[in-house]
């Protein structure tokens, strides 16, 4: 843009030096009046064109800038700020022990199912359709009563269940954001939905009527973004249905999130961006 406004700059000075020199001659009484009226004239239109022409370039320049920052967002990766969920290495977050269950008290899908999460740990469940793995987050999140075994939670627990069940779909995602996360002020609030690309009037959105991908990044947003995340953080397929951008910000999210994760996904570029750092295969 400047080197625009510089060529401009160049070739109006240099038009000002050729109607100086006229006006000179015109000052001697050496050229005829009907002339020296046509030189007023195209000189006033040289002027008017050059002063189009910088603007033109400049308009242009700022298109070409506005390309480049649009390219250099998308080679960037997306990036996210979480306050620390301040979760100690050696802490038992989640401990199952032989969990039975099911929807069908005859035939559990779950079966003596044991697990232990300690610390910071990124732990998927994977596995073919039906084989539980959204009852067996039900069950370790507490929200169906297994049949058998027991289940300890060690601390502060959310759940993004594929309805993104903990947003109110009647009321916007900053009132979401606020009934969630109660100690945050509304600056607070505003700055993390913006972080999560929902700036400004995209904050006051009823949450019934975003898309998939709107309403799991917004579900995230109120789940991590207060001032002491959730210790642990449970995910039931997180991916389905979402478009690039949106993955690309959940994936942002979890890897600013230092609790413990608890993920079902089949995505494995997913898992793989997110860290996981164990696996637990079903059936």
């Amino acid at each position: 843009m400047r080197d625009a406004a510089r060529a401009a700059q160049i070739a109006r000075e240099r038009q000002d030096r050729r109607d100086a020199g006229g006006r000179k001659k015109a000052a001697k009484g050496d050229m005829p009046k009907i002339l020296m009226g046509g030189l007023k004239r195209r000189a006033e239109e040289t002027a008017g064109g050059l002063d189009r022409l910088a603007e033109r370039q400049a308009d242009e320049a700022s298109e070409r800038a506005r390309e480049a920052r649009s390219r250099i967002e998308v080679l960037t990766p997306f990036a996210v700020k979480i306050a620390s969920s301040n979760l100690p290495s050696g802490k038992v977050v989640l401990r199952a022990s032989g969990l039975t269950g099911g929807y069908d008290p005859e035939q559990p899908i779950i079966r003596d199912f044991s697990l232990d999460i300690i610390g910071p740990e990124r732990v998927a469940i994977t596995g073919g359709n039906g084989v539980g793995k959204t009852t067996l987050i039900k069950l370790l999140s507490g929200s169906l009563t297994p049949q058998a075994g027991s289940v300890q939670i060690g601390g502060p627990i959310a759940l993004l269940d594929q309805q993104v069940a903990l947003l109110d779909r009647k009321h916007s995602i900053l009132e979401n954001f606020q009934r969630l996360n109660p100690q945050s002020s509304v600056n607070d609030c505003r700055a993390l939905l913006a972080a999560f690309k929902f700036r400004n009037d995209a904050a006051l959105q009823i949450v019934g009527t975003l898309s998939g991908g709107e309403m799991l990044r917004a579900g995230l947003a109120c789940a991590l973004g207060g001032s002491v995340p959730p210790m642990l953080l449970v995910l039931d397929e997180p991916t389905n249905h979402l478009d690039i951008g949106s993955i690309e910000v959940v994936e942002a999210g979890l890897r600013a999130y230092d609790g413990a994760l608890l993920v079902i996904s089949h995505d494995r570029a997913f898992l793989d961006n997110i860290g996981i750092t164990r696996e637990v295969a079903l059936g």
